[in-house]
């Protein structure tokens, strides 16, 4: 770490040293043992604990660049036409059916889940080349109505242990699925989760494809920032999440994206104190990413972690994060995975090559005021010192990068019905500005985004 990094943490340390004695949530160490609780032995059987579930969402999204920054779609034949606007407006919907476990040492499940999505604006101009935001054909105009079968995979569990084959959704720091459009992505491969012991959980997986959020057919995996064409058979990975204590939780994964990169992940999260009078959240984020294999993408090795503090009064929330980017290329990850588990990852990630970042939030909870589930934020981020001068590879385009820097700030509100047929439906509404200096590659926009999603019970 450098002088910075080391000051920071200092800090945190001083902070929770300090505040030691306000805290309510149990610190008392627990001992790690053998879970008495047996999942498989409580399995209801295949058709009696069967369910047909599925949701609804609305995306909708507004897009003003500014400055020197600009969309394009083809206004005629293929030349291209720059456009100050980009608008995306899609309808997905899910319809997921998932059985019970049979009974017996060892117990069989299924899950499948038909994605469908529809362009609600399939003006050309409007969607200006689509992206991963509506599904386009090679001339730019937008395919009305898609479906694709979203999960389709087949679980074997014995005790509390869960083996599961095919495509499936998947949540770690290291492979995520990604959820921020009409859609989710998804994975193919085999996976196994283990819950045998009360506070220590274990994972791991092999995925051969990834099917993406705004297409139909499924896809070798690449980077989500490499400027060359490059694609990895595979990714493996391997984890476990430890709560020694009611109030601390750690986590350890380690990932190979084949002939790309070998990347370790570690965190932990501590929370003291109560909110009615006040409570903290600290967490450290921590990746290590190193070329491995073939190395596609050429030389990598880099270090990135953030810190973070949420100090809770009531309905007021204040949060306060740092990150940063030790390497000479972006801080990446793989396109169509939401595997950034740090703080400022936000329109922006705030992972150029030797980026530093610090972000600033406020989150009201209207529930102490008698709204509940009603939530406003507000949050200013700032990225500083992005330096690629050094890098010596050619998979990434940071060369002209020498102490470009950015900003972005954003206001949003969110609210979730608590009762009634709409129960648990939500609709978030959030408007994002950033800013950015020359050679920074998030460019200069605002966007104005309403999400609306509705779940439903069939069975």
């Amino acid at each position: 770490m450098k002088t910075v990094s080391k000051t920071v943490l200092a800090l945190s340390v001083a902070t929770l040293a300090g505040m030691a004695q306000a805290g309510e949530i149990s610190q008392t160490f627990v001992p790690t043992t053998v879970s008495t609780e047996n999942a498989q032995s409580g399995a209801k059987g295949f058709i009696e604990d069967q369910h047909l579930t599925g949701s609804t969402r609305n995306w909708y999204a507004n897009e003003l660049a500014r400055r020197d920054t600009r969309f394009s779609y083809r206004k005629g034949g293929d030349t291209p036409t720059p456009t100050p606007r980009r608008i995306n407006w899609v309808e997905g919907s899910i319809l997921n059916y998932t059985s019970g476990f049979t009974q017996g040492t060892v117990g069989f499940a299924t899950e499948l889940a038909v994605y469908n999505a529809v362009a609600l604006d399939r003006d050309r101009k409007d969607m200006a080349g689509g992206s991963n935001r509506t599904l386009t054909e090679n001339d730019g105009d937008a395919v009305g109505q898609w479906s694709k079968l979203g999960l389709g995979n087949i679980k074997a569990r014995v005790s509390n242990t869960t083996l599961t084959a095919g495509r499936q959704s998947v949540n770690t720091p290291v492979i995520a699925y990604i959820g921020n459009r009409a859609l989710p992505s998804s994975f193919q491969g085999f996976s196994l989760k283990s819950d045998e012991l009360n506070n220590l959980s274990f994972q791991a997986g092999s995925f051969d494809r990834v099917s993406p959020r705004s297409e139909q057919s499924l896809s070798k995996f690449r980077s989500e920032y490499a400027s060359i064409r490059a694609f990895a058979d595979r990714i493996d990975m391997v984890g476990m999440d430890y709560k020694p204590s009611e109030a601390l939780t750690t986590s350890f994964y380690a990932s190979n994206v084949e002939d790309f990169w070998k990347q370790y992940y570690f965190a932990f999260t501590h929370d003291i104190g109560n909110t009615d009078t006040l409570a903290l959240s600290s967490n450290l984020n921590y990746y290590k990413t190193k070329d491995s294999g073939q190395r596609k993408l050429g030389p990598i090795d880099n270090d990135t972690y953030s810190l973070s503090f949420t100090a809770t009064h009531k309905a007021h929330s204040f949060v306060l994060a740092y990150q940063e980017v030790d390497g000479d290329e972006y801080f990446d990850y793989a396109h169509e995975t939401n595997a950034i588990f740090l703080a400022n990852s936000l329109l922006s990630d705030f992972n150029g090559p030797n980026e530093k970042s610090l972000q600033l939030g406020y989150i009201l909870n209207m529930a102490e005021y008698g709204v509940p589930g009603l939530k406003f934020n507000i949050y200013q981020a700032r990225g500083w010192g992005i330096d690629g001068t050094h890098y010596k590879g050619t998979a990434y385009d940071v060369k002209n990068m020498n102490g470009e820097h950015h900003y972005e700030y954003g206001v949003g509100t969110s609210y979730t019905m608590q009762s009634g047929p709409l129960k648990a439906s939500t609709v978030r509404a959030t408007y994002t500005t950033h800013r950015a200096s020359e050679f920074q590659a998030d460019g200069n926009l605002n966007e104005l985004r309403i999400v609306t999603t509705i779940p439903f019970n069939i069975l």
